[in-house]
């Protein structure tokens, strides 16, 4: 008895409409909101930075979140320091090059979950980073996030948050070795929002 009910309940759920399982979502991004912020040392004396995002294509799938995708554009040429001079050192031929190469673009290969298989509660991000034409894998720490007070299923509007390290000489951005760390710290935070 227990076997026929549980067949009949098998067979019940594969009839079900393909809309009662989500597609996967993609978001366009809030410009006003997102940016890249870097930080990096100067005579052993931290600086900070921020570079636009310029294009950032998210899809989402609420379902299978590792199976979720980022593409994200920055305008490397419109990147910005405290001081003038640093940015145009950084922007130049030894370090950025943005003449050449406008732009830096990462493209996720790979998510992994965190702990309870969910992004907001930490999660991996590898993908493939390019910079000055250079590309290299790279893994992200990631987070996404719905709005405050917004209800549990509401997830038209979502901040993402990546961060990482990186070496700038493994891309070819290894002016004034005497001045500047090779590390350089990112912190990148998007809004996001769902494509109705």
């Amino acid at each position: 008895m227990l076997r026929r009910h549980a067949l009949i309940l098998l067979a019940s759920a594969c009839a079900l409409p393909s809309t009662a399982v989500a597609a996967p979502v993609r978001y366009v991004l809030v410009s006003d909101k997102s940016h890249v912020g870097f930080k990096f040392k100067l005579n052993g004396i931290t600086q900070n930075g921020s570079m636009p995002v310029e294009r950032a294509d998210i899809l989402i799938d609420a379902q299978n979140l590792a199976a979720s995708r980022i593409d994200v554009t920055v305008a490397a040429a419109r990147a910005r320091t405290g001081l003038i001079f640093v940015t145009q050192a950084m922007t130049g031929p030894d370090v950025l090059n943005t003449a050449q190469f406008p732009t830096i673009r990462f493209v996720s290969r790979r998510i992994t979950l965190g702990t309870l298989d969910r992004i907001s509660e930490g999660a991996a991000v590898t993908g493939d980073l390019t910079l000055r034409g250079v590309t290299r894998s790279v893994t992200l720490q990631a987070a996404l996030y719905r709005q405050p007070g917004s209800a549990a299923d509401d997830l038209s509007q979502l901040d993402v948050v990546l961060s990482s390290t990186l070496n700038r000489n493994d891309f070819g951005a290894s002016g004034f070795p005497n001045l500047v760390a090779d590390t350089v710290t990112l912190d990148i935070r998007a809004r996001i929002n769902a494509v109705k």
